[in-house]
């Protein structure tokens, strides 16, 4: 369990996602959470429009997390599940996490003097009154050339590339190959804050 003394709120958070990533960035917040792992054919779940995709996605992990729960998890204290998903889009293809080390290293050849979309869902399940809040982020992002020798080094590191869209645009070594980044939110109507009890 990630904890932090920063924050100590009066509700229980379950992460469910296995992601390093999402780990990093609850515990970054100074949240107190648990992960359960949404295990789901991610593959068997296809929509032809990214965003439509990374929010069936995200609902599907949740729904699994759900069946997954000890009875009455959510009576003793109001619990948030937090599911999400992401892809990168690129030529206007989704790419999602690369099957292989040449598909790695074709993603990132494609984004290389060109641009990208990172399309993300986060939804947040109240566990304790069954509502749900979710919202999209989908930042631009304007890349660089990228080396071929960089290239390179990218698809040897395992963690750099077992992302969606091949690349870990987080990764120290990858600023240098951003010239620019765009935020785009699209949050949901209501505030997700509203699904704390």
């Amino acid at each position: 369990m990630a904890s932090s003394s920063n924050n100590s709120p009066s509700f229980k958070i379950i992460l469910g996602s296995s992601s390093p990533a999402r780990r990093e960035i609850l515990s970054d917040m100074g949240y107190e959470f648990t992960v359960m792992s949404a295990d789901i054919d991610e593959k068997a779940i296809r929509r032809e429009k990214p965003e439509e995709l990374v929010k069936a996605l995200a609902e599907a992990k949740a729904d699994a997390v759900k069946l997954n729960l000890p009875d009455g998890c959510a009576r003793d204290q109001p619990t948030l599940l937090i599911t999400s998903d992401q892809v990168m889009v690129s030529r206007g293809v989704i790419r999602e996490r690369p099957r292989s080390t040449e598909e790695a290293r074709e993603f990132i050849k494609a984004y290389s003097g060109d641009r990208a979309f990172a399309v993300n869902y986060v939804l947040v399940t109240n566990l304790s009154t069954g509502g749900r809040k979710g919202g999209w982020d989908i930042p631009e992002i304007i890349f660089r050339h990228i080396t071929d020798a960089f290239i390179e080094q990218v698809v040897k590191e395992e963690d750099m590339t077992c992302v969606a869209g091949g690349f870990k645009l987080t990764h120290p070594s990858a600023s240098p190959f951003i010239k620019q980044l765009v935020s785009k939110l699209f949050p949901c109507s209501d505030d997700p804050r509203s699904l704390r009890p």
